[in-house]
């Protein structure tokens, strides 16, 4: 059946399915919004992007081979009337900023209501800028003090993070929080140095953060280490 002519293509790029799913599902779910097409990474957004032309593009933060927002910059360049949306856990003013800077048009956290979803993604659609309440609150604080907002507090959604981790991971993720070495955590352990690696590897992806040092803040606040 044709899509009706006032419906807005979106393109999904997220590395993790289970997201992507529920984002498409949300989108199939509203009469006004068409799923054109799903990336897995930041390379195959821009090349997706260039083919189907979407009118929004609702993009990860952090994804294989690129982060979304080189991809953002880059879709942007080829595509200046793409619009982006960055759907990230990330809500610090390095990555806010950073964004904005490649061209994303809004910003919103994965914890999002279903409701304030859609009006972000219509209203991005629709050549608006928006923003999660957080995010604005910390951008306003950012403007009218000209430094950046303090740190928000562990959220709902970092402790959902957490609570996906296996028991041996959050072990390992304690002891980088420590500060220990791979090889440190293989022998307090009693497992290979590949194996840390492999669960290294595991945390710094379900917890989406790029480096151990994000991901020893994050334990920290939540209590680790």
């Amino acid at each position: 059946m044709d899509q009706p002519a006032a419906t807005l293509r979106v393109l999904i790029a997220d590395d993790h399915p289970l997201f992507r799913d529920g984002l498409k599902a949300l989108l199939l779910s509203a009469p006004d919004t068409q799923v054109v097409g799903e990336a897995a990474s930041g390379r195959e957004a821009i090349a997706l992007a260039a083919q189907l032309r979407p009118q929004v593009v609702l993009m990860d933060l952090q994804m294989p081979d690129m982060d979304g927002i080189q991809a953002t910059r880059q879709i942007l360049a080829a595509n200046p009337q793409i619009n982006v949306l960055m759907v990230t856990m990330f809500e610090d003013d390095e990555s806010v900023f950073a964004a904005m800077r490649a061209g994303a048009r809004g910003y919103v956290l994965k914890g999002a209501r279903r409701d304030e979803m859609l009006r972000a993604i219509r209203a991005v659609g629709n050549g608006e800028a928006i923003f999660s309440p957080g995010i604005a609150a910390r951008m306003m604080g950012f403007f009218a003090t000209g430094r950046p907002a303090a740190a928000a507090p562990v959220t709902a959604v970092d402790d959902a993070a957490l609570a996906e981790l296996t028991e041996r991971e959050r072990e390992v993720l304690a002891l980088i929080a420590a500060g220990k070495t791979n090889a440190e955590i293989a022998a307090a352990l009693t497992i290979s140095v590949k194996t840390v690696r492999n669960h290294v590897s595991n945390i710094l992806n379900k917890l989406q953060v790029v480096d151990r040092a994000q991901a020893a803040l994050r334990a920290r606040d939540a209590g680790l280490g």
